[in-house]
């Protein structure tokens, strides 16, 4: 396996530090728009080369591609960038993977009752294109999305006989000291998902979407996080699960705090959000690139973050025996946490950016000994859920399971 990571952030950075303890693939090649970080990125290992690249650009990425006889690419960049990544994989025969989808557009009539165009439908719309040439694009392969829809898989094939609703809960308690307001995560990709009209799923429906932030609850997190508000926020998830599992109801609710969600307003309203650009003296700039250039790295926020990150999906419905026979009502919470402290000591990056980038780490291993294989455009959810979570805690990062009596 030759793989090119795209993105030698924080993220992608995290993805370089735990791929370099396995041993399944020949090379990772660490390309970024900035040869420089890429090079840092990839002095990790000996069978990491730094190289540049162009995001923005399907070229770009094919050409780099086919330099170094790719097999695999790796997509740790902002969604912006999904598309074009996403056709050079396939123009160079590469499989693809990715953390987060395509980007949505607002309905442009209805934005808060019906969906316009959805996370993922551009890539979905290329399926028959991947089925053909028999390449696999394994989409949504993070921790939100991407473990959490191992876990809906899970549920299905092991817990649950009929499934009433899927529910994506995300939620910390972290804290950044010397910081009035430090996102932990993209603050490009934070703004996307929580201020564009967050997408429902139900049976009798289909998809439709409500206003920012509706349906707030308090959400208990195990291992000490203790009882978060959650809000609803658009994310992939419940783009994917209803494809591959049976359920009534798929949704994704937040733990953002109502200081956040009023930074997040209050950015909408001045539109700093926007990222179409606006000229300021003879410069154009996006607003929200500013917003983010204004802000700390993330990646760099590890040694001033305290606390624990959760993500995990709540599953309610009828559970079932050992041998499938139904057992009555049933609320499970299936869940990750890690401790900052614990990925700083021994990975030296941040319990965010960890947790989303050891789930595609695992993902490429399975895919490399040929325990996960198939063509077209395909979510977690597709594949059998139980060699994932083995190799998981085997990594040393072991997910939990707990029974949810309230909300």
């Amino acid at each position: 396996m030759r793989i090119l990571l795209v993105g030698a952030g924080g993220v992608g950075a995290a993805f370089a530090a735990i791929a370099a303890r396995r041993d399944f693939f020949e090379t990772i090649v660490v390309a970024d728009y900035d040869l420089g970080r890429a090079e840092t990125a990839a002095a990790v290992d000996e069978r990491f080369t730094g190289a540049q690249v162009d995001a923005s650009s399907a070229d770009s990425v094919a050409a780099l591609c086919r330099q170094h006889d790719i097999t695999h690419v790796m997509n740790a960049v902002d969604p912006r960038f999904v598309m074009p990544i996403f056709d050079g994989a396939l123009a160079a025969g590469a499989d693809y993977l990715d953390m987060a989808m395509s980007l949505s557009r607002p309905h442009p009539e209805t934005p808060y009752a019906d969906c316009g165009v959805k996370l993922g439908d551009e890539q979905f719309a290329q399926a028959d294109a991947w089925t053909a040439a028999g390449r696999l694009a394994l989409v949504g392969i993070g921790v939100e999305p991407g473990l959490s829809d191992v876990f809906a898989r899970y549920a299905a094939d092991h817990l649950f006989a009929e499934i009433d609703e899927l529910g994506t809960r995300d939620g910390s308690n972290l804290t950044v000291e010397g910081y009035e307001f430090a996102p932990s995560f993209s603050i490009w990709t934070t703004i996307e998902e929580c201020l564009n009209p967050p997408v429902i799923w139900e049976k009798e429906r289909g998809w439709f979407t409500t206003p920012p932030f509706s349906e707030p609850e308090v959400f208990d997190f195990p291992e000490g996080i203790g009882p978060v508000e959650c809000v609803n926020v658009e994310h992939e998830e419940v783009l994917l699960m209803p494809r591959w599992v049976d359920c009534k109801r798929a949704t994704f609710k937040y733990g953002l705090g109502e200081e956040f969600i009023d930074v997040l307003k209050t950015l909408h309203k001045l539109g700093l959000d926007r990222t179409d650009k606006v000229r300021v003296g003879g410069v154009e700039v996006s607003p929200r690139d500013v917003v983010a250039a204004c802000l700390p790295n993330p990646a760099e926020l590890g040694p001033v973050m305290k606390g624990k990150t959760c993500a995990g999906l709540w599953v309610t419905g009828t559970g079932k025996d050992e041998t499938g026979q139904p057992t009555g009502p049933r609320s499970t919470y299936l869940y990750h946490v890690v401790d900052n402290e614990w990925t700083m000591r021994e990975y030296g990056h941040q319990c965010v950016v960890w947790q989303t980038a050891i789930n595609p780490v695992v993902a490429l291993e399975l895919l490399a000994r040929g325990t996960w294989a198939g063509t077209g455009i395909l979510g977690p959810e597709a594949f059998d859920a139980v060699p994932f979570l083995d190799l998981l805690t085997e990594y040393g990062s072991p997910w939990g399971v707990q029974e949810v009596t309230s909300a």
